[in-house]
């Protein structure tokens, strides 16, 4: 495996792909920051530094002989290098969320290149192939809630934990989390929720969001320009309708997903307790039933490189598919516009991944 990025992303799937046994080439462009992965990140998580996790520059690293690349930079620079690393022919590629910046730069191409590479391409949304995720969306698909009325998702969170894993950068003016169009933000760095209300919108059978009204509240000082609250209320082809919150504000974090039915409900918790994840499901027979998942920071993680292996050998599809992360960036896209003039937009898939999928109600 081949890790572009030795920030904080780096490091978590590095330590997955070892505890898995793989090799790991971690490749930056700055060596202090190799060396901070080496002398800092990784072992103050893991408890030593492995030796076995060979570190390059970005100039210096081999080329042409890995069977998954990973994509772990900021966003901005998502494209260009997931493009390039297509010409190396992995078997797969996998690209940290958001996948680019609202203005959906070079994704047609990239969505283009996947396609005439044969490589799989993932996005790195880890928690829709997490265990509670895939429990809820087992539950919605059964049936067993009736006909679907809506769906709720919430990621609120207060970002000082993002600061707090990187304490080298000083605040969000210091990287793209503090500018939305470099895919930063509520919008941009909690998409986890406009991925994952899509997720459990294609496992009930209601199709992909084509409607997106927004409401984003901004902050701009000449030094940072983000959205500190994003709220969506989507529409899908087949008719559901539901809610997105998005913000970097709230304290205590609240990770929480809802599917109603007619007979029940089933709910999402991401970090419940400590140590553990939670389904709360209510069918309407008996009494509520709470589901509690064990699971650290670092499963996640190990968990999707496990998805992403087994997905490559049997070539399923998967919900961390290219084409669903691309889905997610129309409607972070569409918010953006749907905020800027204050109407409603739909989203034309015909029209590919670019901003003429966007149109005004």
């Amino acid at each position: 495996m081949k890790v572009l990025g030795a920030g904080s992303i780096g490091n978590h799937l590095s330590h997955a792909a070892r505890t898995l046994g793989w090799r790991v080439d971690l490749c930056d462009i700055s060596q202090s920051a190799l060396e901070r992965t080496r002398t800092q990140i990784y072992p103050s998580r893991y408890g030593a530094w492995d030796e076995a996790i060979a570190l390059y520059t970005v100039d210096q690293a081999p080329r042409g002989q890995h069977d998954l690349v990973i994509v772990g930079t900021p966003p901005d620079s998502h494209m260009n290098l997931a493009i390039a690393a297509l010409a190396d022919y992995p078997k797969a590629l996998l690209i940290e969320k958001p996948l680019c910046g609202p203005g959906l730069d070079r994704a047609q191409e990239l969505f283009e290149a996947a396609c005439e590479s044969g490589a799989r391409v993932f996005v790195g949304y880890d928690h829709v192939v997490g265990e509670a995720a895939e429990k809820v969306a087992a539950i919605a698909a059964s049936g067993a809630l009736g006909q679907i009325e809506t769906l709720d998702v919430e990621f609120r969170e207060h970002w000082g934990g993002i600061f707090a894993a990187h304490p080298w950068l000083d605040g969000p003016g210091d990287s793209y989390l503090g500018h939305w169009r470099l895919g930063g933000g509520a919008s941009g760095e909690h998409s986890h929720a406009a991925n994952l209300w899509q997720n459990f919108a294609h496992a009930v059978g209601a199709g992909r969001v084509n409607k997106v009204s927004a409401m984003l509240d901004y902050v701009s000082d000449g030094t940072v320009d983000y959205d500190k609250l994003c709220l969506l209320a989507l529409k899908t082809e087949n008719g559901l309708i539901g809610r997105v919150v998005q913000d970097v504000v709230t304290i205590p974090p609240r990770k929480w997903a809802r599917i109603q039915g007619r007979k029940g409900h089933v709910e999402w918790h991401c970090g419940f307790e400590p140590g553990h994840d939670a389904v709360m499901e209510d069918t309407g027979v008996g009494e509520c039933a709470r589901h509690l998942i064990t699971k650290s920071r670092p499963d996640d993680f190990i968990r999707e490189l496990r998805h992403i292996a087994s997905t490559v050998k049997s070539g399923d599809s998967s919900p961390i598919d290219l084409e669903r992360g691309l889905d997610t960036m129309l409607v972070v896209a569409a918010a953006h516009k749907s905020a800027r003039e204050g109407q409603a937009v739909t989203i034309n898939y015909q029209a590919g991944y670019t901003a003429d999928a966007l149109e005004p109600v």
